[in-house]
C-alpha cells in the first residue's frame, strides 16, 4: 500500500487590474483633486422664492379632476448685451445687474492704474447705479491663468479696488462696497485661447436691481 500523497496548498493568483478598472481609478482621482470651475463667484445668488402664492384649491384654476400643482419655482430671466469688440458686457437677471469690463480697456498690461478711457466707462456705470438706486455694490476682479496664481490674486484685488475707489468718488458715502480679487478663479471663457483669456481678464460691478428687467 503506497503512502498517501501530501496535499499541496492551492495558491490563488490575484486577477490583474484591467484597463477599465485603472481608468475608473484615474478618473476618480482627478475628480477628487481638480476643483470644479464655476461661472459665478460666491455671493452672486439669485432668489428662488415664488413671487406669488398660489392656492391649489382655488376653483378658478379649472384643473382636471385629480390633478395637482407642481411646486412653484422662479424662471430666472437673463439678458446679456455685449459690445461688438467684447470689451464690455451687461447682464440683467431677475435680481441683479452686472457690468463686466475687460481689463485692457481699464488698465495697462500688468497694471492696476486706471487709463483715461476707463474713467468715462466707470462714470457710465455709476450713472446706471444711481438710476437703479443701488446702495450695495460688489466689485470683483479676475485674471486669466497665465503667470502665478498668487500674482493673479493680488493684481485682481488691486484692480477691483481701483474701480471701487473711482465709483465711490461719484456715488458718495451712501453706497457700501464688497471688494474681492479672485485671480484666475471663475473664468467665463476658455483660457486656452487669447480671445478667451482676454474675456477672463475683467472687473465686474454688480448690484441688486430695483425693478424687473423690461
Amino acid at each position: 500500500m503506497t503512502a498517501p500523497e501530501k496535499l499541496r496548498p492551492v495558491r490563488t493568483r490575484r486577477a490583474p487590474r484591467t484597463a477599465a478598472t485603472a481608468a475608473v481609478a484615474l478618473l476618480l482621482a482627478m475628480a477628487l483633486t481638480v476643483p470644479t470651475a464655476h461661472a459665478d463667484p460666491p455671493g452672486v445668488i439669485e432668489g428662488a422664492d415664488p413671487p406669488v402664492r398660489i392656492d391649489p384649491s382655488d376653483p378658478d384654476l379649472r384643473m382636471v379632476q385629480g390633478a395637482k400643482l407642481a411646486p412653484s419655482k422662479v424662471l430666472n430671466i437673463k439678458s446679456i448685451v455685449e459690445a461688438d469688440d467684447g470689451s464690455e458686457r451687461r447682464q440683467d437677471t431677475n435680481d441683479n445687474v452686472t457690468f463686466a469690463l475687460q481689463a485692457e480697456v481699464l488698465f495697462s498690461k500688468d497694471s492696476a492704474e486706471l487709463t483715461p478711457d476707463a474713467l468715462s466707462r466707470i462714470a457710465a456705470i455709476a450713472a446706471e447705479i444711481g438710476k437703479q438706486r443701488a446702495g450695495r455694490l460688489r466689485v470683483f476682479g479676475f485674471t486669466d491663468d497665465l503667470g502665478s496664481a498668487s500674482h493673479g490674486l493680488v493684481l485682481s484685488k488691486e484692480r477691483a479696488t481701483a474701480v471701487q475707489q473711482e465709483l465711490a468718488r461719484g456715488l458718495g458715502p451712501s453706497v457700501s462696497f464688497e471688494i474681492r480679487g479672485y485671480g484666475e478663479q471663475y473664468p467665463i471663457a476658455d483660457n486656452s485661447t487669447e480671445e478667451g483669456r482676454r474675456k477672463n481678464r475683467r472687473v465686474e460691478v454688480s448690484f441688486p436691481r430695483s425693478a424687473p428687467p423690461g
